[in-house]
């Protein structure tokens, strides 16, 4: 019998494998200047992921007139808005302090968290960049949007392997999908309704559930977000014991003339006070964490209208933004994805 020498291979030393978070958000101007203001827009308004249209239609009107007028006047009600402590927007300040907070609550387990924005600063490569330098090989992208859209949920996933085509060495991906009735979130949701009319000087008559809005083609064409929002809102009156006609469902920001989800919230929330409904909350559980659509469309414009129409009490309850409620429902939506990584 004869046996072959076969060498010794060479050894090669390989790091442990490592986990990292990234969250991510939407995004922000850097600041509420015209120029700033101008590029944020123009690159979210080009993302085909959100304006479907033909590029050679539609790019000639976005370059046109919508940014020539459009930026001003979002610039002015960023500023309404802005922190001005730390001269950023109040979604910056939030996702930071979520990724600095979910950070702390997964040190013992040596997984760091980074945070970027779909679109502006910090971008979702950068994000990347700093987990592989941290020596991450693997990575859960935490969208932060309660219910799927392909004009969220997706277009953040998408621009997370735009940034891994770039990469030789790529890390192994895993991406939270939506969680638009997960007990954690509708229990955090509802207590912050709960607080805020602990704190408000009457009850609510109505608590109306704001989602932001979406056009109608894309629902018809399979978008799940109307059916994940229904989600959400069927878990919110069950946990709050109210109906549909205590906790209405609305949508909000509407952009553009094409017909989009109804109703809309602020004819809708204008029209209450005829009705004999003069104290009502506005909740907004498609937003992790406040922004320009909560605080200015809501805070501002809609509970204005409200109060002219005849309102009497309007309450805008926050968004979960950097409480202890939001990071423990980060913390265990992570642990739920990271099984068989931790």
């Amino acid at each position: 019998m004869v046996f072959h020498h076969i060498p010794p291979q060479p050894q090669h030393a390989q790091a442990a494998p490592r986990v990292g978070i990234l969250l991510v958000n939407l995004g922000t101007p850097d600041d509420t200047g015209y120029r700033a203001v101008r590029r944020y827009l123009s690159e979210f308004l080009s993302d085909r992921r959100v304006i479907e249209g033909p590029p050679a239609l539609w790019q000639p009107i976005l370059q046109g007139v919508v940014l020539t007028t459009r930026p001003r006047r979002s610039g002015k009600a960023y500023a309404r808005i802005w922190n001005t402590h730390k001269d950023e927007s109040p979604l910056r300040t939030y996702t930071r302090h979520q990724a600095e907070a979910l950070s702390e609550r997964f040190a013992a387990q040596n997984v760091p968290v980074a945070w970027g924005m779909r679109y502006g600063t910090p971008t979702i490569a950068e994000a990347v960049h700093e987990l592989l330098e941290k020596g991450c090989d693997r990575i859960l992208c935490m969208p932060l949007y309660p219910q799927y859209s392909a004009t969220t949920t997706a277009t953040a996933n998408d621009q997370l392997f735009r940034a891994l085509m770039r990469l030789r060495n790529q890390p192994a991906i895993r991406t939270l999908p939506s969680f638009p009735d997960h007990p954690a979130f509708i229990k955090a949701i509802a207590d912050s309704v709960r607080l805020a009319e602990a704190e408000a000087d009457i009850p609510f008559q109505m608590v109306v559930a704001s989602f932001h809005g979406l056009p109608e083609e894309y629902v018809r064409k399979g978008d799940s977000y109307r059916a994940e929002c229904e989600r959400t809102v069927v878990a919110l009156r069950k946990a709050l014991g109210r109906d549909e006609t205590t906790l209405p469902m609305t949508f909000q920001s509407r952009f553009g003339p094409t017909k989009w989800l109804e109703p809309y919230t602020a004819p809708f929330i204008a029209g209450l006070p005829e009705k004999g409904i003069t104290s009502i909350a506005v909740v907004t559980p498609c937003f992790m964490a406040d922004c320009l659509e909560t605080l200015d469309e809501i805070g501002n414009e809609v509970s204005e209208e409200f109060i002219q129409a005849g309102g009497q009490e309007f309450t805008q309850v926050p968004c979960l933004n950097d409480t202890p409620a939001s990071i423990d429902l980060l913390e265990a939506l992570a642990h739920q994805e990271l099984a068989g990584w931790l």
